[in-house]
């Protein structure tokens, strides 16, 4: 028998009819809410023979590890693969990948832009021979724009640059890069590992680790875990401290969670290094001794007046630290990226005093992948370079290539860096979907997904090993739709740009032959996975360059305190059409976005539950509005925005809800380090 809608929802409602009394009833409504979605661009079921593929997400910023189910040889469902180093669940944004494949946001064939800002199609011939003359016209002079920063196609990237002369080639930024900052200015050589399944105590200083930060599926099978359900008998094995100005998902589940007021994460890692010296343990960077200095005036009064944290909270979690056996401290962002280099490196001092670095369940280096092709840089070198400064507008290039990159929707002050954008005589977007930087490009180009693509991932930021996977192709892509990394070694060719190879798999297997991996049993699902590190003989802890970046909020100053959940999606992604559904009530009223205070804060400034209201930067420059929400799980004089919200481009289930809160951020640079950064900022917030 085959079943269309109708005869679908008669058959659940006629057989729920005669089970009221079990649960059944309640499952089978829920798959009548979901096969009832008759989307167009949805293809229609099918019998066939079931497979499954192992594979990683390329849409998910944890890249998480999972299972792909094919009928006939077509992706239906994505599945959990425990099996994997980075798998044990799926995301709400990876559960999305077989949807995206029909998204109708998709782009399917070449696109320029008309002189009255219309896109027409055209031949993959007409779109290569004006990227050529384009290119060969600008030269050393062209820009590019990595926005996968896991992938050797960034390596194929800068190889590219490498040939036309250009040395302006930039990942989008990132909790990683700030890292990356942090350890070269430390005098250390290799990534920051974090061995959370070791650990017996990890306190997350502003990284969401369950939601946003790093590794996100692989940190929360970890706690789930060491963490057993309250109705067994088992004891928790891990204790997971969070401290930020929000009760988010990792907050929610965190015991403790320290809720200190936004801008004061650097503060109180700085205030349990002067308890944690108060205690006899020392530092052994060579300028200890400086550090020491900069740390005494963080009593624990004083840390407490500036963080808004009792000074009984703090000290428990500084006595917690001190009675585990493999305590680990993760310093980040709730957004993973803008929080700059300073707190980095406060954080690995905490765990040199802690005496975690390099042990088991502590702070590792892990070893970089080499480069492959002449000329590339590394993903190390690649960070060196400060996307956020460079768009400024003090500089324009005279070409721009985008690859999978959206800085207009994801970089502080959109409108300003769009403007940037215009300046520039050509702008190519080399992408999947149409995204708002797309939208500001003269052409567009349409490159495969991640499960119509082979390409690989390379030690994703917060894991505790080196970790290298390669995902196969899953699926073919649509007829007029190519391979990124395929695509510039077509583009190379034709410039007469030697790359050293002649596609995107040798590059893979070369770079499987400098990680001293088999390349089919990577394709078949099977990563390396590696406990090599790189020494750590001496550091600096460069308290001169901390001192510097230390920034105390003004009393009764509202604060904007930014938090991100998965299924709102990425920059690059927007929300997924099936995502919507996911939005809570409290989250979204209408098309209008709610923002969060507390109520003694409400109470101060003469608002209250449901009002419409203005947030904008002191003074009324740029702004956003909102509903307001009241909830006691922010702290005082703290305004909470999510990001995910206020896309301009993309499909209707992205548009028109909410508002984009990097509206009101402002890029400045970190002191002394060369890098650019947005983890806050002061706001004013009025009805509207």
């Amino acid at each position: 028998m085959v079943l269309d809608r109708r005869g679908f929802m008669q058959f659940a409602l006629g057989a729920g009819a005669g089970i009221m009394a079990t649960p059944v009833l309640w499952k089978l409504a829920d798959d009548v809410s979901i096969w009832s979605q008759n989307w167009p661009w949805i293809p229609a079921n099918q019998r066939g023979e079931t497979t499954y593929v192992t594979a990683v997400s390329k849409n998910c910023p944890s890249c998480v590890g999972m299972k792909v189910r094919l009928v006939d040889g077509r992706p239906v469902r994505i599945l959990p693969n425990a099996e994997h180093p980075l798998g044990g669940g799926v995301s709400a944004l990876a559960e999305t990948e077989v949807q995206m494949l029909h998204s109708p946001a998709r782009v399917r064939h070449p696109l320029k832009r008309t002189s009255d800002g219309a896109y027409v199609e055209l031949s993959w011939e007409e779109a290569e021979k004006l990227v050529i003359e384009k290119l060969k016209g600008a030269g050393a002079k062209t820009a590019f724009i990595c926005g996968d920063e896991n992938s050797s196609t960034a390596e194929v990237v800068s190889a590219f640059a490498a040939g036309l002369g250009s040395g302006d080639v930039f990942l989008m930024p990132s909790d990683a890069q700030a890292a990356a900052r942090a350890c070269d200015l430390m005098g250390l050589g290799g990534q920051l590992g974090y061995d959370l399944e070791n650990s017996d105590y990890v306190l997350a200083i502003g990284a969401n680790i369950l939601e946003s930060w790093g590794t996100v599926v692989r940190n929360r099978r970890i706690f789930a875990k060491a963490t057993p359900h309250p109705s067994k008998d088992s004891a928790s094995s891990l204790t997971l401290a969070y401290a930020g100005p929000v009760q988010n998902n990792t907050a929610a589940v965190a015991k403790p969670w320290l809720p200190i007021l936004p801008g004061t994460e650097i503060h109180l890692a700085l205030g349990i290094a002067n308890m944690l010296m108060a205690k006899g343990k020392s530092l052994t960077a060579t300028d200890a001794a400086a550090f020491k200095t900069l740390v005494a005036a963080y009593t624990p009064e004083y840390t407490a007046k500036i963080t808004g944290l009792p000074a009984a909270m703090l000290t428990a979690v500084v006595e917690g630290l001190l009675k585990a056996k493999s305590p680990l401290v993760i310093m980040g962002s709730a957004l993973n990226h803008g929080s700059g280099a300073s707190p980095v490196m406060v954080g690995f001092a905490v765990n040199d005093l802690l005496g975690n670095i390099g042990k088991k369940g502590g702070v590792s280096l892990l070893r970089e992948a080499p480069a492959v092709l002449a000329n590339a840089k590394t993903r190390a070198q690649l960070y060196k370079k400060d996307l956020a400064a460079y768009l400024d507008g003090k500089q324009t290039p005279a070409a721009l290539v985008l690859y999978e990159a959206n800085p207009v929707y994801a970089l502080p002050d959109p409108v300003a860096v769009k403007a940037s954008l215009a300046k520039i005589p050509f702008k190519v977007a080399i992408t999947t979907l149409m995204d708002e930087s797309a939208m500001a490009c003269d052409l567009v180009l349409p490159v495969a997904m991640g499960l119509e693509r082979i390409d690989d991932i390379l030690n994703p930021y917060g894991c505790g090993k080196s970790i290298y996977c390669v995902t196969p192709s899953v699926t073919a892509p649509p007829a007029k739709v190519v391979s990124g990394g395929d695509l510039f070694f077509a583009l190379a060719k034709k410039l007469g740009l030697a790359l050293g190879v002649n596609s995107y798999v040798e590059v893979l297997k070369k770079k499987a032959t400098a990680m001293s991996a088999n390349y089919d049993l990577l394709v078949k699902g099977q990563p390396v996975v590696s406990n090599a590190t790189a020494s750590v003989a001496s550091y600096a802890a460069r308290a001169d360059i901390i001192g510097k970046a230390l920034q105390t909020p003004k009393p009764g100053q509202l604060q904007l305190a930014l938090y991100s959940k998965l299924n709102l999606g990425t920059a690059k992604t927007g929300i997924p059409p099936f995502n919507p559904k996911t939005i809570r009530a409290t989250e979204l009223v209408g098309h209008e976005m709610t923002v969060m205070v507390n109520k003694a804060t409400a109470t101060r400034i003469h608002l209250a539950e449901n009002d419409r209201v203005r947030v904008s930067l002191p003074g009324g420059g740029r702004f956003i509005t909102a509903r307001l929400r009241v909830f006691e799980g922010v702290t005082s004089d703290t305004v909470a925005v999510c990001l995910g919200y206020g896309h301009t481009a993309l499909d209707e289930f992205s548009q028109n809800k909410g508002a984009n809160v990097m509206q009101l951020l402002t890029a400045a640079a970190e002191p002394d380090t060369g890098l650019t950064a947005w983890a806050g900022a002061a706001v004013d917030i009025a009805k509207a």
